[in-house]
């Protein structure tokens, strides 16, 4: 598993060993289980200061109960725990369903990525950067932190192609694959090449160097650390990136939409382009997806009010019913089966 994966699941583990007095894990009673669930209902975000969602209490007793479920099946440990015991982990029934509950999330369009890069500066190295780094989001489909550990010989502009080496890139699930730019636009991909330009051309920018480097930090002339330009390795995660999303989208008046929406916006994309089952196949397998329900079930969700559109639609067209009130045949045939029912 992914390490910060790891390390939600040893938070979760450590947190009810805090709540049984770090008992020795043989001694597991369910009534243990029994007071963890009291202590994560009870227990508060300590940023936010409110209480933890239920997903976050469902991903916590989850994690432990696996632990348990694991340990059960280890020597030493076989005849002191009951798999039975573990089910004690489980939240109730209607807190389980609110925490699996799939709730629709924003994603831009296009008109209004195109709208949060036309307001992007782009005079300083570092401005120009931060709106290429969006006009490549939107362009390669690919993850943040993907993109913010990759280098400019991955990208092929002349063949417009995103070679995402796992060896160097850090892509989901270690895949390495090839994706081709998307058709978002010549307007987009003008942004990408020229800041390739402008990296290998200008700041001289071999092609084993970062496509996107971090920013420097300098002490400056008021004897404060500020941004003084671009340095030559790359970021260690894809927060910065974040930043970049927020402030560009926050400068339009529109609101925050993270890396991973582009995503979701392509899919919703590939929806209205494809007309055959094998473009949306080859349109799949461009956002790395071994499965094409993947896809449709992940990022190809029909929007509320996509949904209210298309229904209003084949309202006004007519598909699926007819024109005017129900003929008086019909009504009479529902009536008597009604009091038949009755009777």
């Amino acid at each position: 598993m992914n390490p910060s994966s790891v390390d939600q699941v040893a938070a979760a583990i450590a947190q009810f060993e805090e709540s049984t007095g770090h008992r020795d894990f043989a001694a597991f009673h369910f009534e243990q289980a029994r007071k963890f669930k009291r202590v994560l209902v009870e227990s508060t975000n300590p940023a936010t200061g409110a209480g933890l969602a239920k997903a976050t209490i469902y991903s916590r007793l989850m994690s432990v109960k696996a632990f348990f479920v694991w340990l059960a099946g280890q020597p030493g440990y076989k005849s002191r725990l009951t798999y039975s015991d573990m089910d004690y982990f489980n939240p109730s029934n209607n807190d389980g369903r609110i925490a699996r509950a799939t709730r629709e999330r924003p994603a831009p369009t296009l008109e209004q990525i195109r709208r949060a890069l036309s307001a992007m500066p782009a005079q300083s190295d570092i401005e120009k950067r931060d709106r290429a780094v969006v006009a490549f989001a939107i362009l390669s489909g690919a993850r943040d932190d993907a993109i913010a550990s990759m280098l400019i010989r991955h990208v092929d502009l002349a063949r417009r192609t995103v070679f995402h080496d796992a060896r160097e890139v850090r892509t989901k699930n270690r895949k390495t694959f090839t994706s081709i730019f998307f058709p978002v636009g010549t307007d987009i991909e003008s942004i990408v090449a020229e800041w390739i330009s402008f990296l290998t051309r200008e700041r001289l920018f071999g092609l084993d160097e970062p496509l996107f480097p971090s920013t420097r930090i300098e002490v400056g002339a008021t004897g404060l650390f500020e941004p003084t330009g671009l340095d030559r390795v790359g970021w260690r995660n894809a927060t910065a990136i974040r930043r970049i999303f927020h402030r560009a989208f926050e400068n339009v008046g529109l609101p925050y939409f993270n890396p991973h929406s582009f995503r979701k916006t392509l899919g919703a994309l590939g929806e209205k382009l494809c007309t055959t089952p094998e473009q949306f196949k080859a349109w799949s397998q461009n956002l790395a997806h071994e499965n094409v329900l993947t896809t449709f079930t992940s990022y190809g969700a029909v929007t509320s009010n996509r949904q209210a559109d298309i229904l209003t639609e084949l309202s006004k067209s007519g598909a699926g019913a007819r024109e005017g009130d129900p003929d008086e045949r019909t009504i009479q045939q529902v009536v008597a089966y009604l009091h038949k029912k009755a009777s």
